[in-house]
């Protein structure tokens, strides 16, 4: 392990709900510093991002159905569709989470394999986000596993990282890319399908136990803690 294949797992994301586009600006920048695979970006905000990375070796990553997945499956399909005519190589949608826990596999195999279908269609891949804050049963976290494998989608993705629960106390609650998680994915995907582990990872540790895990892409928002890191522990290249 080194630094550039560290950052070369790291999909930066810039989806903060209150991020503007001088906070994408400075975001782009971080993600050409330290050549990322990705900078993971909100939907309007492709465009700008293809722009100001045009002369870089970083990808913009779009998400669709962002962050509940609630859309109908002709918005998302349409969405991924703009945004890869945007600048877009790579797209996270979220899946339906209400049918998923009702146990409606057909609308949501159909849902994937109609985005999935675009993706490809236009060359560029797609990661599917189950949410596994909401998801509690493995079941169905397998069944998901099982029906991505079948469509051949590139990666699948633990979460948004605003997967909040409301708790009986009112509070909401967070876990993301749990250890737990990471192995169930990694051991009821085929191993064509990437896991890409999301939700909580702020520090290089974290990040080094999700690959150990099977994990081949990081979502992560503390790029510039974690480079740093990185490079202190494993130096940088000249």
């Amino acid at each position: 392990m080194n630094a550039t294949r560290i950052a070369r797992m790291i999909d930066h994301s810039v989806l903060h709900p209150l991020f503007t586009d001088e906070d994408l600006k400075k975001h782009c920048e971080t993600a050409a510093k330290y050549h990322v695979a990705t900078v993971c970006v909100k939907p309007y905000h492709t465009r700008q991002a293809a722009s100001l990375l045009q002369h870089s070796d970083v990808k913009i990553c779009a998400v669709i159905g962002f962050p509940h997945g609630n859309s109908t499956t002709g918005i998302k399909v349409s969405e991924a569709h703009q945004v890869i005519a945007d600048g877009a190589a790579e797209a996270d949608m979220v899946i339906n989470i209400g049918k998923a826990l009702q146990g409606d596999w057909e609308y949501t195999e159909n849902e994937i394999k109609q985005i999935n279908d675009s993706c490809k269609s236009h060359n560029a891949i797609l990661k599917v986000i189950f949410e596994t804050d909401f998801l509690t049963r493995d079941a169905d976290k397998i069944r998901l596993c099982k029906i991505c494998s079948k469509q051949k989608v590139a990666f699948v993705k633990t979460s948004t990282g605003y997967g909040f629960v409301k708790g009986n106390d009112g509070k909401y609650n967070y876990e993301g890319a749990t250890e737990k998680d990471l192995v169930l994915m990694r051991k009821y995907c085929d191993p064509e399908v990437g896991i890409k582990a999301a939700g909580g990872i702020r520090n290089l540790d974290q990040l080094l136990k999700a690959h150990e895990l099977g994990a081949t892409r990081i979502g992560a928002s503390a790029t510039d803690a974690i480079m740093k890191e990185a490079i202190q522990r494993f130096g940088w290249p000249d």
